[in-house]
């Protein structure tokens, strides 16, 4: 007589959350991140620098 071996204890399946997305802010929604640079005081250096390296090709 075989035993079968007991079944091993299930994980809870995930709660769904039916909260609305739209609600909650995301990484997306903030300017961070979207290319600023650090504040360079009136440097003129720094500002021709920027513009050269923002430049497109066909300004050249």
């Amino acid at each position: 007589m075989s035993t079968a071996p007991a079944p091993e204890p299930r994980k809870p399946k995930p709660a769904l959350i039916f909260d609305d997305p739209l609600d909650q802010q995301s990484s997306d929604d903030t300017d961070r991140g979207w290319g600023e640079r650090p504040g360079t005081d009136g440097d003129s250096a720094a500002d021709l620098k920027r513009f050269l390296d923002e430049k497109p090709p066909h300004h050249i």
